[in-house]
């Protein structure tokens, strides 16, 4: 398929005809994460399935839906529930939702994940800025012809996880009732948990915590000159850090919800303060 200008433009005009306003701040949830759809205000929900060319989320724990409506005095717009390579999608399928929220008008993203945490000194319930990624596969979601439209063919990725909206979360911290941390994400393919000595290179190599997603999105922000706050729940420690433990997707929805209602009101102080 050709994922030209045409294909995205699309997919927002059917979007754009079903909602009252034009959204300041894009979200995207990661696993165990969708509580934050709750507290959306006055919602317009579309099913990803109902959207026109949209592809659908096939984990079950995430919602699979597009939720707009108004948090703490802003327009947002909601993907409860976000898209994988693991589950056969293409590289450049997954620059969608940036995207999406670009022609939508979007100003600020931010985007979440569950991760396992790397950096021993981690605890599960940790929340960890992003400060940088590690992508050791050589796939982009900006392979293939560029999309003028959105950037250009080169573009720069230095303030990718953007330092003045860490800056303004670490100023929120302190009343959050988190314990935060700052560090960088590796990205492993999935669907399989990292063995342990991918869990060693990745120390060796400088990441913190690790997980299957973000750096696409990331990657479509920094193409299409759009700030983005990455952070990441640590759900778990990641393999080998804690001997003979084994890893499970329920420890990884077990865990996120125990934080979840103090980092739904986290997010939503961010954006207040946005």
């Amino acid at each position: 398929m050709e994922y030209d200008y045409a294909y995205f433009k699309n997919i927002a005009d059917f979007v754009k005809e079903r909602l009252s306003f034009e959204p300041e701040v894009g979200v995207i949830l990661g696993s165990g994460l969708g509580k934050f759809a709750d507290t959306i205000e006055n919602p317009t929900v579309l099913p990803y399935s109902e959207i026109p060319g949209f592809p659908v989320s096939t984990v079950a724990s995430h919602a699979g839906k597009l939720i707009a409506g108004t948090v703490n005095g802003k327009k947002v717009i909601c993907m409860a529930g976000r898209f994988h390579h693991y589950e056969g999608y293409d590289f450049r399928l997954l620059s969608l939702p940036i995207r999406l929220f670009k022609l939508l008008g979007v100003k600020t993203a931010i985007v979440t994940n569950a991760a396992g945490g790397v950096n021993t000194a981690y605890r599960v319930g940790d929340v960890m800025l992003i400060r940088d990624h590690i992508k050791l596969t050589s796939l982009s979601p900006m392979e293939g012809p560029n999309v003028g439209e959105f950037g250009e063919r080169f573009f720069d990725v230095s303030d990718m996880y953007t330092r003045k909206l860490r800056d303004l979360a670490k100023s929120l911290a302190p009343d959050s009732g988190l314990r935060l941390q700052e560090g960088v994400y590796m990205y492993f393919a999935g669907p399989q948990f990292e063995t342990p000595a991918e869990i060693r290179m990745a120390r060796l190599l400088g990441a913190d915590a690790v997980g299957m997603s973000t750096v696409t999105e990331a990657l479509t922000a920094a193409h299409c000159g759009m700030p983005l706050l990455g952070m990441s729940v640590i759900t778990n420690m990641a393999a080998g850090v804690i001997p003979d433990a084994v890893i499970n997707h329920e420890e990884v929805g077990a865990a996120a919800a125990e934080i979840g209602d103090r980092f739904v009101r986290f997010v939503g102080e961010i954006i207040k303060a946005l």
